[in-house]
């Protein structure tokens, strides 16, 4: 049996190779889904994916399933709460930002119609299909990545800088950045096109 080519960041933990086969790159249009994407890759701002993804579940309990209705309401006791949260990053700044995240991403959807169409128009409703060779790094932004991030911080989104943007559209699949040889990159084309 052949062993399956992936990207070159995946290495051998369990978790990453099960995060990568399943879930990265695959185009999301559910708003939950997708303002998770935004709030994990903000709480990741100076740490690794990795140390993210195993305090994922933790999140989403902290956070009641990162529902921005339900974060939108959060104050000081549940602000006071997280930060005593051992399976979250405790961090000040990025749990007030992810309750007001929430309460923008609301406004968002009430202004747009949907957080999943406003975001989506960043790409033209379509993903972006890279072609990186293998060991070929993915840039840290891109011009979409920046007008996202410009936009989202005007309206009142925070740690929503290019990079963070840029890392959330490649999670979230609004950019294919799999590696050509990879063996998830002709298959998420093939998702995009659905």
């Amino acid at each position: 049996m052949t062993e399956r080519v992936r990207c070159g960041w995946v290495g051998a933990d369990p978790l990453m190779v099960q995060y990568h086969d399943e879930e990265w790159g695959v185009p999301v249009r559910e708003e939950q889904k997708l303002f998770e994407f935004l709030i994990l890759e903000g709480a990741q701002a100076g740490l690794s994916w990795q140390t993210i993804l195993r305090k994922r579940e933790n999140y989403r309990r902290a956070l009641d399933n990162i529902d921005p209705e339900k974060i939108s309401v959060y104050g000081e006791e549940d602000v006071a709460r997280l930060l005593a949260d051992s399976g979250i990053v405790r961090h000040r700044q990025k749990i007030s930002a992810a309750i007001g995240n929430a309460r923008a991403c609301l406004q968002v959807r009430q202004e747009e119609g949907s957080f999943a169409d406003f975001v989506w128009a960043f790409v033209d409703n379509a993903p972006v299909n890279c072609q990186r060779a293998a060991g070929e790094g993915a840039p840290a932004t891109s011009r979409e990545a920046e007008a996202l991030s410009k936009e989202l911080r005007r309206r009142g989104f925070r740690f929503v800088g290019p990079t963070i943007c840029y890392a959330f559209m490649q999670a979230a699949g609004l950019v294919n950045d799999h590696e050509t040889a990879c063996f998830r990159y002709p298959e998420i084309i093939e998702l995009g096109r659905i």
